[in-house]
């Protein structure tokens, strides 16, 4: 199979064809190492490529799957992972140069997890600083591999550009605040954030310990499907993570959305938002009626006050989990992510209650809401494809970080699962997606409901000319 055939594959078809002994694990893994080193040097999504681990990984899995033993859909397929999840005796910088010569001695779960079904780890993904707002002024930052003045997304920035740029069959990304939907929707792929607790933690760095998702990106629903059936579930090195089973994400997938009711706030989705946002989101429902779900108009929680809570709280927590280095290495930080910190120690006891007892009422109001639907549909931020140019006013433009955060945030906040699709384009030629949120572990209808708009469309089968 030719290198033009087989970079934009779909991870499950691909895991098909290497599965059925029509593809080569090695030669997969080859072609991706070689067009790693073809483009990235301007796309800039890697912070560390695993070449050697890889293609011993990708002759290992060879060696199983023609003895007859297959792990599942993952085996023998080429994937990267975000920079702070831990692979061991591989860098971990964390997108700052204060670990930049950090080398775990062991994986992270989600690592571990997926060498364990079989996949190669091609590299670490280049991620924002400390997975905050802005990359480290010392890091060039990925390019949005559709047009680089378009924004890359934060904080997944590399595990975006990688999937959309046929680097990575898949990626792994990790969301506080929007950080797999922001780069999910700026490039053009589908992601999947699971509720909060489904996938373990353990072995990646936090920025929020109670805001951080970690969830796989990737061309479709399906696919990114099969990666949270790798990943999830319970772990003893992580507590937080639910014992709950795992179900199957890719069976009964039947197509249609029949039986499924659809809440959207026309007002909340609407107002303040641009055009281009608007139109992907009502063609995404006109799709979902016409596959058979019933449209209903909601009433969603205002969340403003949820939303400038998440500054605050996200400060708190950040501040935790560096208080071992911040302030004591302040100048070592950028801007941002130093903002962040000295904002969160700024905040007293008082204020935190006051916060968790604001977040656990908006969390009880959301829940109501899924009393009487199945789904939610959204925008993904409430202007589309933005450019580099408008995002470096982010800090000057309140209007901007609201716009932005609008229906990001609170869904970290409650811990919802969302599933981000690829629906359109904008009047600039970037990629626009929407979302579509669900009940507390009920990942299995995200799954559906993607891969039934994804059956009859073609948006996530739209690739950028590199």
């Amino acid at each position: 199979m030719a290198e033009t055939d087989l970079h934009y594959l779909g991870l499950v078809d691909l895991g098909r064809k290497i599965q059925a002994k029509e593809l080569s694990p090695v030669e997969a893994t080859k072609a991706m190492l070689g067009r790693i080193e073809k483009l990235d040097g301007k796309l800039k999504s890697f912070a560390y490529v695993m070449a050697d681990s890889a293609l011993a990984d990708a002759a290992a899995a060879e060696k199983e799957i023609v003895s007859g033993k297959i792990r599942g859909p993952l085996h023998g397929v080429p994937v990267a992972v975000k920079d702070l999840c831990w692979a061991k005796g591989a860098p971990a910088a964390h997108g700052m140069t204060i670990h930049g010569d950090f080398r775990p001695t062991e994986d992270a779960t989600v690592v571990a997890r997926l060498k364990d079904a079989g996949a190669i780890i091609l590299g670490k993904l280049q991620q924002t600083e400390g997975a905050y707002a802005d990359h480290h002024p010392k890091i060039d930052p990925p390019k949005n591999p559709w047009n680089a003045d378009l924004w890359p997304g934060a904080s997944s920035s590399g595990s975006g550009v990688a999937t959309a740029a046929g680097l990575c069959f898949g990626s792994l990304g990790t969301d506080t605040g929007g950080s797999i939907r922001f780069p999910s929707a700026a490039n053009g792929v589908t992601g999947l954030k699971p509720t909060w607790g489904r996938v373990s933690r353990y072995g990646a760095f936090e920025l929020a310990a109670t805001l951080d998702h970690i969830g796989p990106m990737a061309r479709s629903a399906v696919d990114c499907g099969a990666i949270l059936g790798v990943i999830a579930g319970q772990d003893p090195m992580d507590t937080t993570a639910v014992p709950l089973a795992v179900p199957d994400y890719l069976a009964g997938l039947t197509g249609d959305l029949r039986g499924v009711t659809i809440g959207v706030d026309r007002r909340w989705t609407s107002d303040g938002t641009d055009g281009d946002a608007v139109k992907v989101l009502a063609e995404g429902l006109r799709v979902a009626a016409d596959l058979g779900a019933k449209v209903k108009q909601v009433a969603f929680p205002n969340p403003k006050a949820i939303i400038d809570d998440w500054f605050p709280l996200c400060g708190i927590e950040v501040a935790v989990a560096h208080e071992e280095t911040y302030p004591a290495r302040k100048d070592e930080y950028g801007p941002a992510l130093a903002g962040l910190l000295d904002l969160g120690r700024q905040q007293s006891g008082m204020d935190y209650q006051k916060i968790v007892l604001r977040r656990e009422a908006f969390r009880g109001a959301v829940r109501a809401l899924f009393e009487t639907v199945d789904l939610l549909a959204i925008p993904a931020q409430a202007f589309a494809a933005p450019t580099l140019a408008k995002m470096a006013a982010l800090g000057e433009d309140a209007s901007l970080i609201g716009g932005l955060l609008r229906f990001t945030c609170p869904f970290d906040m409650t811990g919802s699962p969302t599933v981000t699709l690829p629906g359109g384009f904008a009047a600039n030629g970037g990629p626009v997606g929407f979302q579509f949120v669900g009940r507390h572990f009920e990942e299995a209808g995200l799954v559906r409901a993607g891969d039934a708009f994804q059956r009859v469309t073609d948006w996530h089968k739209r690739h950028p000319a590199i």
